[in-house]
């Protein structure tokens, strides 16, 4: 079979024609960059033509106005005032509190005796020397013989007096002058049996009733 459509020589474009048509396409294309592109959009017009049509006006003002717009813009930067870092607020350290020294507890004890008619009693309390013992004592009726002194065995010290009397209510305090037992000896003079209390507070270790 014979192919019935095939194209005779002068339809198909020959290589020659491709070639001339890219080189005129080319050059219009450098035409039109050099007398219209370069005058229009920046001014430069190599030619002539772009001044005599307007078009190197029309770029002279882009690129000065291009121009204008970048300065205005680094004025700004310049003018922007410094971004300083703001400082972190200083951290208060809080000191650690002082311990508070332990509270110390002084003992007290409330001691009660009876006594008949002519009957004695008495108390003490184990002291180091210049330890403070404050007390008061009372009767539920008449007044009662008193005596407040101080021992000490192994000082040898026999009696030390503090104060005596005769009273039905009697408060004070006694300084140990020695290292010892101090306290109070009471004895009832009168017809009626007599309660005795004693209150006691201070800086001694051990308080008993001696008989």
């Amino acid at each position: 079979m014979h192919n019935a459509n095939i194209p005779t020589d002068q339809e198909l474009a020959t290589t020659a024609k491709l070639v001339k048509s890219t080189i005129l396409a080319a050059l219009v294309a450098g035409v039109l960059l050099v007398t219209v592109v370069m005058p229009a959009e920046y001014g430069i017009d190599p030619t002539g033509i772009g001044k005599t049509i307007g078009l190197t006006k029309m770029g002279e003002i882009k690129t000065s106005l291009a121009k204008e717009a970048a300065t205005e813009r680094a004025a700004e930067l310049e003018d922007r005032p410094a971004i300083e870092p703001v400082p972190s607020p200083a951290k208060t350290i809080t000191p650690a509190p002082e311990p508070t020294p332990p509270v110390r507890v002084l003992p007290n004890h409330e001691m009660h005796v009876t006594l008949a008619p002519n009957e004695a009693a008495e108390i003490k309390v184990d002291m180091n020397k210049g330890s403070v013992v404050q007390y008061t004592w009372w009767t539920d009726g008449g007044k009662a013989n008193f005596d407040v002194h101080g021992d000490s065995k192994t000082l040898n010290i026999r009696y030390h007096g503090y104060s005596k009397g005769s009273q039905q209510r009697k408060e004070g305090e006694i300084e140990a002058a020695f290292d010892g037992s101090h306290g109070w000896f009471w004895r009832n003079r009168t017809a009626d049996t007599l309660n005795i209390t004693l209150q006691t507070s201070g800086e001694y270790t051990d308080i008993k009733r001696l008989e």
